[in-house]
């Protein structure tokens, strides 16, 4: 499922607000006796899922940067006062 079919401001929503979504369909999904429309939504829960995790991964790979260079301006400063 490509999460392009869903509207653009999906992709604006915080992580916290898409949960709070999904966790809002889950619900109406629980709750649905239509089958024809609980597709539809379990669907849209799939691509929201989707944009869940790319936000997870890309935040990982953020904090993942940010703490290599963490380390090397650390190692840097300790070699700096090693030679001195």
């Amino acid at each position: 499922m490509k999460d392009k079919n869903l509207p653009n401001d999906y992709n604006s929503f915080s992580l916290e607000e898409l949960t709070h979504k999904a966790n809002k369909m889950i619900e109406e999904l629980e709750n649905q006796n239509n089958l024809e429309s609980s597709i539809e939504k379990y669907q849209d829960l799939l691509k929201i899922n989707n944009i869940i995790e790319k936000k997870f991964q890309k935040n990982g790979k953020n904090i993942s940067e940010k703490t290599r260079e963490n380390i090397l301006e650390i190692t840097l400063k300790k070699n700096a006062k090693r030679i001195k």
